[in-house]
């Protein structure tokens, strides 16, 4: 895929309406509705600032949660709208609408150096399945398209895709540094080059192991998926995490590895507990047997100081996927030595979005990586070398 792609500044704005598309899709308290983590509208005001700065006129647009094509009130934009507003220190007025007659009167009225916020795209149908009709009139009410909502890139919707076919479409300032940083990762990794992968299953990182394998010189596997890999090797994982329909997928890939000279390293001991729960009593136990009636639920310590000895010899480490259970205090130490070492290296360190970087910006490490993604599913499309729908239709450098 080409990484190269022209970005806000590499066109004139000035007296130009521009169809803004950010990520709000913001987490939210269910029983009081407020935002409980910011993050993602943070990420988009340089790129709302750089625009309003050269006198264009800004039309805000997002998705917000899973309505389905239906309105849903819990589901309005309105409080991303008030959020907007604190931060930008002034008002961010928002239509009713996203494609109806409020929409456009208030687009039509924009001047210069002003801003709306659209209403979530996902109250119409349109959007998730890239109607045409739904795209040409998001499009109509602007001049330019900027997309900087790196989280929808891998979403060929209308607010994504269709509506490029329509206005002159560039990547925003988020967006853009998310290719910069990612793509140069992916295409000229400095050596060594580690990848650490976690989370819960050998399923949803297939993709990334086939790809990177090519490239990595030492790939660390934590998190719930190691103990499919660590039954594999014929370990007893008691009761933990195991996707056996992956069993085959993982001696193959370890075979591979060891082929081409890749350093594989699994856990060799493990926090294991008998029941799910921040609750539960952590025991020690060597990663290759596990008790029956007990589950993995963190690396243990002498993982712990592998994988780091790891990190601090490399010289890039791309980390996607927790390495326990660390929403759970007692299981949280594998993921935070693995954010430590990270964060103490002098190596290019990217975190791959989702739940690791929610756990990195939770432990306080964030600001201490080279790059953290704001991209969940995208990023893990974009490391597992998929061509991203929402980039591709952007215009090449």
């Amino acid at each position: 895929m080409n990484y190269s792609k022209k970005t806000v500044k590499d066109i004139d704005v000035t007296g130009k309406k521009v169809l803004l598309r950010c990520d709000f899709n913001v987490p939210c308290d269910k029983k009081t509705g407020k935002i409980t983590d910011n993050t993602r509208i943070v990420a988009s005001l340089p790129t709302i600032r750089y625009l309003l700065d050269h006198n264009a006129s800004v039309i805000l647009c997002s998705h917000l949660g899973r309505p389905k094509g239906e309105y849903k009130s819990e589901l309005s934009l309105s409080i991303v709208a008030d959020t907007l507003s604190q931060m930008l220190g002034r008002p961010v007025p928002m239509a009713k609408d996203a494609v109806g007659e409020d929409a456009r009167a208030m687009a039509a009225s924009l001047k210069p150096g002003q801003l709306m916020l659209l209403e979530n795209l996902r109250f119409w149908k349109g959007e998730e399945k890239n109607d045409p009709e739904f795209a040409k009139a998001l499009a109509s009410m602007a001049d330019i398209y900027v997309n900087d909502a790196f989280g929808t890139i891998h979403r060929a919707h209308a607010s994504t895709v269709g509506v490029t076919r329509y206005l002159p479409s560039v990547a925003g300032l988020l967006a853009s540094r998310e290719l910069e940083i990612m793509g140069g990762v992916l295409t000229n990794p400095k050596h060594p080059f580690v990848l650490v992968l976690g989370g819960a299953k050998v399923s949803d990182k297939i993709g990334v192991i086939v790809n990177l394998l090519e490239k990595a010189d030492t790939i660390l596997i934590g998190g719930g998926m190691a103990y499919t890999f660590i039954k594999a090797q014929g370990g007893d994982i008691g009761k933990s995490l195991c996707e056996t329909d992956e069993l085959d997928f993982a001696r193959e890939i370890m075979k591979k590895a060891k082929h081409k000279n890749v350093q594989f390293l699994l856990p060799v001991d493990t926090l294991a507990a008998k029941e799910f729960s921040a609750d539960a009593v952590p025991v020690t136990v060597e990663a290759l047997h596990i008790p029956e009636g007990y589950m993995g639920m963190d690396i243990g310590p002498k993982t712990i100081e592998i994988f780091t000895k790891a990190i601090h010899t490399a010289g890039t480490v791309i980390w996607n996927g927790p390495m326990g259970v660390f929403e759970f205090p007692a299981f949280a130490e594998g993921t935070r030595a693995v954010a430590s070492a990270m964060a103490g290296s002098s190596a290019v360190t990217v975190v791959g979005g989702g739940d690791s970087a929610a756990a990195v910006d939770q432990m306080g490490f964030g600001d201490k990586m080279t790059h953290v993604s704001t991209g969940g599913g995208a990023s893990l499309e974009f490391l597992a070398g998929l061509e991203l729908p929402g980039i591709a239709c952007l215009m090449d450098q």
